[in-house]
C-alpha cells in the first residue's frame, strides 16, 4: 500500500489535468495517483488559500509538505520566491512541472540549504504521519521563519486544530486561529 507522505510511491504514475483558481488566476494543474489529493485540490488547501492573502512581492516561502504544487505555485504566481518541501518524489517531480516559468524550488527536506530561513511558511501539514512526526515536523521548520515572519498552517477541527495551536503556544511559538471555515481551522504563528 502506497501512502502519500512515501517518497517513491508504488503504484502507477497516472496523471490528469485539473484546473484551480486561486486569487482570480485559473491555473491548470498536472496531478498523479500517488500523491496527497491527486484528484482535486483538497477543502484544506483550497480554505488555507481563500482564508489568506499572499505574502508582499519578494518573499521567500517554505510550502512544507506541497504535494502537487497549488500552494507553492500560487504563492508564486504572486511574487514570492518559493521552496516546495515534500518527502514524495513524484510530488516534486510533478511541482516542477507545474511550476515551470515560476520561482520555485522544489525540494527534498535535506535538500533545502540549512541556512536558509523564510519570511513565511505556508503548510496543510501530513496529520496523518502521526502526532510525534508532527511535532517534529513543525519543530523543525519552525524556527528557520524570520522574525516578523508568519506560518499559515490549516488543520481540521477534528483532526486536532485546537490541541495543536495550544501546543505549539507551550513550544514557543505563540499561535492564534485567523479562520475557521467547513469545519477547518487556519492557524498564525508568528516568527
Amino acid at each position: 500500500m502506497s501512502h502519500y507522505f512515501d517518497r517513491a510511491p508504488v503504484t502507477d504514475d497516472e496523471r490528469r489535468t485539473i484546473s484551480v483558481e486561486v486569487w482570480g488566476r485559473r491555473r491548470d494543474f498536472v496531478t498523479s495517483t500517488g500523491v496527497f489529493s491527486g484528484d482535486s485540490l483538497d477543502k484544506a488547501t483550497a480554505i488555507l488559500l481563500a482564508e489568506s492573502d499572499p505574502p508582499p512581492t519578494g518573499s521567500t516561502v517554505l510550502d512544507l509538505g506541497c504535494g502537487w504544487g497549488p500552494i507553492a505555485c500560487s504563492l508564486a504566481a504572486e511574487g514570492s520566491t518559493v521552496w516546495a518541501v515534500d518527502v514524495n518524489e513524484r510530488a516534486l517531480a510533478l511541482t516542477a512541472e507545474n511550476a515551470r516559468g515560476l520561482e520555485v524550488h522544489p525540494a527534498l527536506p535535506e535538500d533545502v540549504p540549512a541556512d536558509l530561513t523564510f519570511d513565511a511558511i505556508w503548510s496543510n501539514p501530513p496529520i496523518r504521519i502521526g502526532k510525534e512526526a508532527l511535532h517534529e515536523l513543525l519543530l523543525t521548520w519552525l524556527p528557520r521563519l524570520r522574525p516578523g515572519g508568519e506560518a499559515r498552517l490549516v488543520v481540521g477541527r477534528n483532526l486536532g486544530a485546537d490541541s495543536l495551536q495550544r501546543w505549539l503556544t507551550e513550544h514557543g511559538h505563540p499561535t492564534e486561529r485567523v479562520a475557521s471555515s467547513k469545519g477547518f481551522r487556519v492557524l498564525s504563528v508568528r516568527g
